[in-house]
């Protein structure tokens, strides 16, 4: 049975165009194609990835935390409370109406009580701003090698230049050493972040992320068994082009620096557009939807390559759409509890960078954090005497 589905699965017609068979893709008079089996390397490259990751976090990431002084912001802590705390752990942290009124006569708080308690307890699970600036320099980090390792991969490439060329030979095209580590290095790193997307800061599209990773791996193997190096190539360069310029943009905001990280997202928001909403759709999917059309008629690899680039389409758009929308709000000044940032051109305030696309799931000023602001810290909701600093935002 397991033979059965084996030949199944690689059946020609399912990866190659007719009249083409694996045979016309072994090795000989030294041309070396791409083979399934070489991308098993890339799993333990994955935990490899993992382990390096760790490492630069602790040594590299962290200290840059300390010279960017990037500071933590106070967090009060929820009394402890066995009634809430079986209810957030069991059943939701976030309870409706009825649920808190319950509560309240449960544990024998006000309700006002059981609503901060709740708040304060989700501000306690929430990513520290460390955590959260060391995700983002690794990140930032791979992000740009990778960006500037493909471009020296494609730039003197004639396909680079001439799209056409993508498919001249098609699928009799001979692999170079520089296509096999540059897919073995980006399939490598998103299998390593689809491994530690668990421990990772959850962000609000953090189901659009997965779809992302595991898209964007079928897409990336995909391309690798059906010969569809150069086209994968160009892609991966692509997306790779913008995704360091926001992670830059988070460290920025992170570390405080309000200015740097507006300024920052401007050009990611701009070359984020234009990669992956013109570029994109308008010239790398018009390669691979009409241009193959003229060598060999379509089969199945075909038609599902473009389905995934269709999916990875859809992700753009929904990400597009939530950069433009926090854009509008401050150009238009209908967001509410952030300043407006006058300094810039384009008055997007830092936190765009978390609001849309990622890091806040509770609001930071939160009611209790602004009594703290005002009286000082609170002990179970009362101010605490003797204690004329504010808090530190």
């Amino acid at each position: 049975m397991f033979q059965t589905l084996y030949s199944y699965f690689w059946w020609e017609r399912l990866w190659l165009p007719a009249n083409l068979t694996w045979a016309d893709l072994e090795d000989r008079d030294g041309r070396v194609y791409a083979k399934a089996s070489d991308l098993y390397i890339t799993i333990p490259l994955a935990f490899l990835f993992l382990v390096v990751r760790h490492l630069f976090e602790t040594y590299v990431a962290t200290p840059l935390a300390g010279l960017l002084n990037v500071k933590e912001k106070i967090r009060l802590k929820a009394t402890p409370n066995a009634v809430l705390e079986k209810f957030y752990v069991a059943t939701t942290k976030h309870p409706k109406q009825a649920d808190v009124e319950m509560l309240s006569k449960k544990s024998g708080c006000t309700v006002r009580q059981v609503e901060r308690w709740f708040r304060r307890r989700r501000n306690q699970d929430r990513p520290s701003l460390l955590k959260k600036f060391r995700e983002a320099s690794w990140r930032f980090t791979f992000y740009l090698i990778a960006f500037i390792a493909g471009m020296a991969v494609i730039v003197d490439k004639p396909w680079f230049y001439d799209l056409r060329e993508v498919w001249k030979g098609y699928p009799i095209q001979s692999m170079l050493p520089s296509q096999y580590w540059y897919y073995m290095i980006e399939l490598s790193f998103y299998w390593s972040l689809l491994f530690s997307i668990a421990s990772d800061v959850k962000r609000k599209d953090f189901k659009e992320q997965i779809i992302h990773h595991v898209a964007t791996i079928i897409l990336i193997s995909f391309s690798w068994f059906a010969n569809y190096i150069r086209a994968g190539t160009l892609i991966m360069a692509l997306h790779d082009s913008a995704d360091y310029l926001l992670e830059s943009a988070k460290m920025f905001n992170y570390a405080g620096w309000r200015n740097t990280c507006n300024n920052i997202f401007i050009v990611f928001a701009a070359v984020f557009i234009i990669t992956r909403l013109v570029i994109l759709p308008f010239w790398i999917m018009h390669c691979t939807v009409v241009y193959p059309l003229d060598l060999y008629p379509a089969f199945f690899g075909y038609y599902f390559f473009n389905f995934m680039m269709v999916v990875l389409q859809s992700l753009h758009i929904f990400w597009a759409y939530l950069i433009i929308r926090m854009a509008q709000k401050f150009i238009t000044g209908k967001a509410t509890g952030v300043p407006q940032l006058t300094e810039t051109p384009f008055p997007i305030p830092s936190q765009v960078v978390e609001d849309e696309r990622s890091d806040r799931e509770e609001t930071d000023d939160t009611e209790e954090e602004e009594e703290a602001a005002k009286n000082g810290p609170l002990s179970n909701g009362h101010p605490v005497l003797n204690n004329n600093h504010r808090k530190t935002d």
